[in-house]
């Protein structure tokens, strides 16, 4: 699969999206709708945006019991998005149920990933919260040869986890992978970050870039960066 750059559409209202897409003109980046902007204006603006021509990755993060899961992914099928992702901490069992509720009767479904460790969870937050005390390492690619096992195509990770992830999984296993930033920008919250070109050497399929487009004075110059860095050759 190609490399691709997904922009986080982490706004609060359908009116800022609208706005900020617009200023694309006939390009149509890969986006990412997450938690904010889905539970403020629900499955019409996921229906919007796919009508104007862009993929997309609704990033919910589900991670319940499987049966609930399975249902939850029965409805999300149903919207004709790209990509959706789940927790691998949900378990096996919640994995292969979330699979069976998104494939159609067709045998078609979006791609799905799982969670392995958010980016914003250091090696420190993981034994003090979680109380999880293996390395960082260890604990993402468990999670991800998890999910491989599950049936899932890839993975949300680090940039930093993305080569070791495919030495552990295979190449066609997906790395989708946040705390992307530009050399010259601010980190704000991510602890575990990387550069769109550094994210392409060590392997990364997807990146998710968020502020550094959205925030930017120029995003559409902004998301060409971002393409120029990342996906060209």
């Amino acid at each position: 699969m190609d490399r691709d750059v997904i922009v986080a559409l982490d706004f609060s209202n359908k009116k800022e999206v609208l706005d900020f897409l617009d200023q694309f003109g006939d390009k149509k980046p890969f986006v990412k709708i997450g938690m904010e902007l889905y539970y403020a204006e629900g499955p019409e603006i996921v229906k919007e945006i796919k009508e104007r021509g862009h993929k997309i990755f609704l990033d919910l993060k589900l991670h319940d019991i499987p049966n609930t899961v399975e249902k939850a992914m029965r409805v999300l099928s149903r919207m004709n998005v790209d990509m959706v992702n789940l927790h691998a901490a949900g378990t096996t069992a919640m994995m292969e149920a979330a699979l069976r509720g998104l494939t159609r009767e067709d045998g078609t479904r979006p791609l799905l990933i799982a969670v392995t460790q958010l980016t914003s969870t250091d090696q420190e937050s993981m034994e003090r919260d979680l109380l999880i005390k293996e390395p960082i390492d260890q604990v993402v690619m468990h999670y991800a040869v998890t999910a491989k096992n599950a049936g899932l195509d890839g993975v949300v990770c680090s940039p930093l986890e993305a080569g070791k992830v495919h030495e552990a999984c295979g190449k066609e296993f997906l790395t989708v992978t946040p705390g992307v930033r530009f050399a010259d920008n601010d980190k704000g919250d991510q602890k575990r970050v990387m550069t769109p070109e550094q994210a392409k050497k060590i392997g990364s399929d997807f990146i998710v870039v968020g502020r550094p487009i959205t925030k930017a004075a120029d995003p559409k110059a902004a998301y060409e960066r971002c393409i120029a860095e990342f996906v060209n050759d």
